[in-house]
């Protein structure tokens, strides 16, 4: 929950829309794209903020983000809805399941996020940072006036306190970013340096300016890894002012943050009051929506977007639907195969599966014909690989690994499997019979069936019941093939405590992306984490070729060696076949009370609830 609670609860990460606001995106586009020149600063000079390719957009005189409105009025409350429970107000650890907002709105890190760059850090807690050339280390500088909400000051020991804390006691994440410090100390009064391990992470000093800071005098290390529901202290702009525990959590924005008026926070947190309401069911939330019992609701769902959102309120203007344009790449939306489990870690099945997937007929029947097809992880950006041939940096790194990787793919020439729309899908189920039977399955009595002589058989878990038309599809495919897909509906809390163990066979996910990807691929994809329980790993990805990539996209200096490594590690995911990618929309899709109003530029990652206000 990076950004101030918005997006946990929408469907996608950014929208396209007017065409001002289509302008403004592209003009924001081609100003990140330009060529880069360095890291803009001299060795050991203090800098305003850091980036991770090239030099900081926003000089250190800026007044406020380009995608909010510095004029904003505060005041008013806003109410959203969100799907699930929660039993924990502490969004640090494994156990339990956090209440939203907790991260964006209550706990703070050194430095904040611009989210009209592909990722570049601006100081926050701490008032500037140093960094050497080889970003071996980076020392921050903390801001005197840095509070947290019991009025005590951020300090050195908090952000030492902190680390430690984190790195032993967190969450997986955690715990693996901060194990690559190897050495910590205090640097004069205000500073803090973190050196990290010679492993070639780049990323590292601005994952360290993204940790979040914990009170060490209001945090006990020996329940810290226990779940709670006591108020936290944190220096953020709202406070907990309530919860009914599992149904609705409520923030007050706080009258004494401390950085009200720093630039970064300008135009930002205009509302009075926040509350999320929980919700077990979809039909009930979007019901409570239409209702008016919700502000703001992003939708995914074309089907739902041209047929559900209709009614009063949206004949006399109560509610309006909006578009808003979109800056980053689409991510991955999948059906995960989980590779842990038989017959699935054999890549023949994975491939069959994919071939009998009939995208088409699907998109123009359930959805229409409103999707894209997804065809690389870094979809809608120059980091995909899909249409595009190797270059020579690529291909000497993947060149250890020619075995994994399928030569169409290097090639630039993978597509996924097409069909005409028809719902006859008899070109591909050929081919898929052909791998199963390579895989040594035979059809028998109508039945698909191994040397065992049982039937091929997979379970996939739904939670709502759009996941559940889907599945429905994804089983009309598999049946004339003989193959059974059993759909479990299961509640969210249920199908959360499988994801944490891998208790599946199948189910839908989607990873978000951006523009500059880092060490959460490791926590993704990496072999590590597919030995390890609550990361998002979900497929089980053990791969030499994946980990070496991940590598070289941590260990890249330039923006040029950056997009080669994020297209060589696209070929190797691709190649490997660990989901069925779905789709994507073009555009980021959102109803709201039309008493809400938002910034005229829209930030690269869309719409950010944090920025809009009440007229």
């Amino acid at each position: 929950m990076r950004a101030r609670g918005a997006r946990a609860w929408t469907g996608g990460q950014a929208f396209g829309g007017t065409r001002g606001l289509r302008r403004a995106i592209v003009a924001t586009l081609l100003a990140i794209t330009a060529p880069f020149a360095g890291d803009g600063a001299l060795a050991g000079e203090r800098m305003h903020a850091i980036a991770m390719h090239g030099g900081p957009r926003h000089g250190p005189d800026f007044t406020h983000f380009s995608y909010v409105d510095p004029q904003a009025p505060k005041g008013g409350m806003l109410t959203l809805g969100v799907l699930g429970s929660f039993d924990s107000l502490n969004p640090h650890i494994l156990k339990g399941d956090a209440a939203i907002g907790i991260r964006g709105y209550v706990y703070e890190s050194l430095l904040e996020r611009a989210l009209d760059e592909p990722f570049t850090l601006y100081a926050h807690l701490a008032e500037s940072v140093e960094v050497p050339d080889d970003r071996s280390s980076i020392t921050f500088h903390m801001d005197p006036a840095a509070r947290f909400s019991d009025g005590e000051p951020v300090t050195v020991e908090d952000v030492i306190f902190s680390h430690a804390l984190l790195r032993d006691k967190g969450r997986h994440n955690h715990r693996t970013y901060y194990r690559k410090v190897s050495k910590v100390e205090r640097v004069g009064e205000r500073g803090v340096r973190f050196s990290f391990d010679a492993d070639g992470d780049r990323e590292m000093a601005l994952i360290m300016g993204l940790m979040p800071i914990l009170p060490k005098h209001a945090t006990d290390p020996a329940t810290f890894e226990q779940t709670s529901l006591t108020i936290p202290v944190g220096s953020g702009p709202y406070l907990v002012d309530g919860i009914v525990t599992g149904d609705r959590i409520d923030y007050r924005r706080d009258p004494d943050y401390w950085a009200k008026d720093r630039p970064s926070q300008r135009g930002r947190h205009n509302f009075e009051r926040i509350r999320y309401d929980y919700y077990r069911d979809t039909n009930a939330m979007l019901e409570a929506f239409k209702k008016g019992l919700i502000d703001v609701r992003g939708e995914g769902d074309p089907g739902q977007w041209a047929e559900a959102y209709t009614g009063p309120a949206f004949d006399d203007g109560r509610i309006v639907k909006r578009a808003f344009p979109i800056g980053l790449p689409a991510g991955m939306n999948a059906i995960v195969f989980n590779t842990r489990r038989k017959p699935l870690d054999d890549i023949r099945v994975r491939k069959a599966l994919t071939l009998l997937f009939d995208f088409e007929w699907l998109n123009k029947n359930l959805y229409h014909g409103l999707y894209a097809r997804t065809q690389s992880y870094f979809e809608r950006s120059d980091l995909s690989a899909h249409g595009r041939p190797a270059d020579a940096r690529e291909r000497a790194w993947l060149a250890p690994f020619v075995g994994e990787i399928d030569a169409d793919v290097l090639e630039g020439r993978h597509n996924l499997p097409a069909t005409d729309g028809s719902g006859r899908n008899r070109d591909n189920q050929r081919m898929a019979l052909a791998l199963l039977a390579e895989a040594g399955y035979r059809i028998e009595g109508g039945k698909l069936v191994g040397a065992d002589g049982r039937q091929l058989t997979f379970e996939i878990l739904a939670v709502t019941k759009e996941q559940e038309r889907l599945f429905l599809a994804l089983a009309r495919g598999l049946g004339p093939l003989g193959i059974e897909l059993q759909i479990r509906q299961v509640d969210s809390a249920i199908f959360q405590q499988r994801k944490k163990t891998y208790y599946y066979d199948m189910i839908q996910n989607a990873w978000g992306a951006s523009l500059s990807p880092g060490n959460e691929q490791l926590y993704r994809w990496s072999s590590e984490s597919a030995a390890s329980e609550a990361t998002f790993n979900f497929a089980g990805v053990k791969s030499p070729a994946v980990d070496a990539m991940i590598a070289q996209l941590l260990a890249a200096h330039d923006r040029e060696a950056f997009v080669s490594a994020a297209r060589a590690l696209d070929r190797a995911l691709i190649s490997g076949n660990y989901v069925l990618p779905l789709f994507h929309l073009q555009e980021q899709w959102v109803a709201h009370a039309a008493r809400l109003e938002a910034p005229r530029t829209t930030s690269l990652w869309g719409y950010q609830i944090d920025t809009w206000w009440q007229k």
